[in-house]
Order: structure tokens, then C-alpha cells, then sequence
């Protein structure tokens, strides 16, 4: 017997089980409504999960220097946040051009971990490279 099958049979007898049992619970009431036979009540205790709220979501921002080459910054965003050469390219320029940039959002433990990366890789190569992370 395959294991949907079995499944299947097991709860259709389960529930003709439980109608059993009502219906002979309805039998043995005493008329009053109350269903008290004198032993002990029981009942269904429904428990709800807590629902996981999403986490907050943080944007890692990239900020301009005059400093720092271009060709740097696009290997950041490649290795780090995963940006092809073309959207990192893109993103660079935003940089330079505006003086600030996103890189990428990210719950607060991967934005940091992004930041202190970024930051680290530029301190090995002695450029000022800053970034940082906001709430998005």
C-alpha cells in the first residue's frame, strides 16, 4: 500500500472514530446541556504559533572620495555584493558622480558583516574607501 493510501485510510478511520464518540457522548447525555457525568471535563487546548515577524532591512552605502580608484570600487561590489562587472560599473559611477551610492539591503548582521568587509579590504590596500549601513 502506497504511503498517500495509507495516510488516507488511517484518517478516514480516525474520523469515523471520533464520530463514534460523539455520537455515543450524545447518547449518554442527561438531558441538562451541561454534558457533566461527574467525572472529569476535557477539552481541545489550541495553541497558536507566533507568527516570525520579517527582520528590518538596512541599505549599505558606499560614499565618494577622491582617493580611492575606480577600478577598486567595481571589485568591491563584485566580490562583496555579488554585482556583475556592468552593474557594478553602474553603481560606481552613482558613486562618483553623486558622492554616494547603495550597494545593496541586507538584514542588519549581513549589512555589517558587507561593511566591515568593505572596509577592512580597503584599509589592507590604504584607500579611504567609507562605507556604511542606514535602515532602508
Amino acid at each position: 500500500m502506497n504511503h498517500r493510501r495509507y495516510l488516507s485510510s488511517y484518517a478516514a478511520r480516525m474520523q469515523t472514530r471520533a464520530q463514534a464518540r460523539m455520537n455515543k457522548s450524545d447518547d449518554d447525555d442527561d438531558g441538562n446541556g451541561d454534558g457533566d457525568d461527574g467525572g472529569p471535563s476535557t477539552g481541545v487546548v489550541v495553541r497558536s504559533k507566533p507568527k516570525a515577524k520579517k527582520p528590518s532591512m538596512y541599505k549599505v552605502i558606499m560614499l565618494n572620495d577622491d582617493y580611492t580608484p575606480m577600478e577598486f570600487v567595481v571589485m568591491i561590489l563584485e566580490r562583496f555584493f555579488n554585482k556583475n562587472h556592468e552593474e557594478a560599473s553602474h553603481i560606481m559611477l552613482h558613486v562618483h558622480q553623486k558622492g554616494v551610492g547603495v550597494c545593496g539591503v541586507y538584514t542588519y548582521e549581513i549589512a555589517e558583516t558587507k561593511v566591515t568587509q568593505v572596509m577592512d579590504l580597503a584599509r589592507q590596500h590604504q584607500h579611504p574607501l567609507q562605507c556604511t549601513l542606514e535602515k532602508a
